[in-house]
């Protein structure tokens, strides 16, 4: 573990600490900075802002580990997961919601679900031949619908149970980007 990881999330653990007690637009660099002993200018040699460091919460507490279920049959447990770590630090990211860090939520939300479903569509494609361009609007449009559930989740307070949520976002997909897919394929 590189020296600039253990800054970056001493950092970010000080965050999280710090928004489990106020919302992140009460919370300074100097409170940060101070709950975990580095100075002002170690943060900034990091982040730009407090919500660049909450990017890179999200980043790394999540994008790291869902790699292996970017494919066809691993998906579900995919959105489980980001559905799962939003449940088990619901005070935080409830608190980003209501924020002005909200758009750096919806951002990973939307780059999240791009990554798994591009999985999908490389799956589903391999022996197709359908233009790159009808993948990635695929892509876009339901990382945008996967997003947009996701969002109406938070905005419900997290009360609806996380595998009700992926089981209807698979009831939607089942069979749909194939279908597309399909229907654009040129071989």
């Amino acid at each position: 573990m590189s020296a600039s990881y253990v800054t970056e999330k001493a950092l970010a653990d000080s965050l999280k600490k710090l928004m489990n007690m106020k919302p992140v637009n009460k919370i300074t660099v100097k409170m940060i900075t101070d709950d975990c002993c580095l100075t002002r200018h170690t943060f900034y040699n990091h982040f730009k802002d407090i919500y660049d460091l909450l990017g890179w919460i999200f980043e790394n507490e999540v994008i790291e580990d869902l790699e292996k279920y970017c494919n066809l049959f691993n998906w579900k447990k995919g959105v489980l997961m980001v559905l799962q770590y939003t449940l088990d630090n619901k005070t935080i990211c409830l608190n980003t919601f209501r924020s002005l860090g909200r758009e750096h939520l919806e951002i990973f939300l939307y780059k999240t679900f791009y990554n798994v479903l591009q999985g999908v569509i490389k799956d589903i494609t391999q022996e197709m031949n359908v233009d790159e361009y009808i993948k990635e609007e695929t892509a876009d449009f339901f990382s945008y619908a996967i997003s947009g559930q996701f969002l109406a989740w938070l905005n419900n307070g997290l009360k609806e149970n996380p595998k009700d949520i992926a089981d209807r976002i698979e009831k939607i997909l089942d069979g749909t980007i194939l279908r597309i897919m399909s229907k654009n394929n040129t071989a």
